[in-house]
C-alpha cells in the first residue's frame, strides 16, 4: 500500500492507535452532522477493518491521515468506488477530519495528494465526489480541487433516510490530457 507524504501530512496504512481517535470522531456529532447517525465503538472499530481490507483487495482505499510534524490522527482521506445503487458509477474522492483539523487546509492539501495519486498511479479517467446538498464546507474543499458541479447532477440519496441528508450534490474533475 502506498504512503502519500504533503509537506504537513502522511495517509498511511491504520494502526491501533488511531481506533480510538476514529471512535471519538465517529461519536462526534458535529463531525457526523452530513453523514448520519453517530457511530458506536464497535461500528467504528468494523469500519476500519473494511478499510483495511478494501485497500489490501484494490491497492486503494481510505488512508489514515496523520499531522507529520506531532504525529497525531486527524482522520481519513482517500478513494472509494461509488456504492451500488447510485445513478451513477466511477470512484469517489473523500475526506474526514476531527473538529480539531477543520480550517487549517489539512482537507484539501490531503484532497490534492489523493486526486494526483488516483490520476498518476491509478489512471482514473475522473474522479467524483459527493456530499449532501447542504454541506457547505466540503463543497468548498471541492471547488478548491478543482471539481466542479453540474446542477443536473444532483440527486436524492437512495441510501439515506427522508430528510436533510438525502438531497446531494455530485462534483466531479476529469484528468487532464495534459
Amino acid at each position: 500500500m502506498a504512503e502519500l507524504r504533503t509537506d504537513r501530512l502522511i495517509l498511511r496504512r491504520w494502526c491501533d492507535s488511531d481506533l480510538e481517535p476514529w471512535a471519538a470522531m465517529n461519536a462526534d456529532p458535529e463531525v457526523r452532522e452530513h453523514l448520519g447517525d453517530l457511530l458506536t465503538r464497535e461500528q467504528s472499530d468494523a469500519s476500519v477493518a473494511r478499510f483495511q481490507a478494501e485497500f489490501d483487495e484494490r491497492g486503494y482505499g481510505w488512508w489514515a491521515v496523520e499531522v507529520q510534524d506531532t504525529g497525531e490522527f486527524i482522520g481519513f482521506a482517500g478513494l472509494d468506488r461509488v456504492d451500488d445503487g447510485m445513478p451513477f458509477t466511477g470512484v469517489e474522492i473523500g475526506w474526514r477530519l476531527a473538529r480539531s483539523a477543520w480550517g487549517q487546509g489539512y482537507a484539501s492539501e490531503a484532497a490534492l495528494t489523493v486526486l494526483a495519486y488516483g490520476f498518476d498511479s491509478l489512471e482514473l479517467p475522473e474522479i467524483l465526489a459527493v456530499t449532501t446538498a447542504t454541506n457547505l464546507r466540503s463543497q468548498a474543499v471541492m471547488r478548491r480541487i478543482g471539481m466542479t458541479r453540474d446542477p443536473a447532477d444532483d440527486f436524492d440519496d437512495p441510501t439515506a433516510p427522508e430528510g436533510p441528508l438525502r438531497p446531494s450534490v455530485l462534483y466531479r474533475i476529469p484528468r487532464s490530457s495534459g
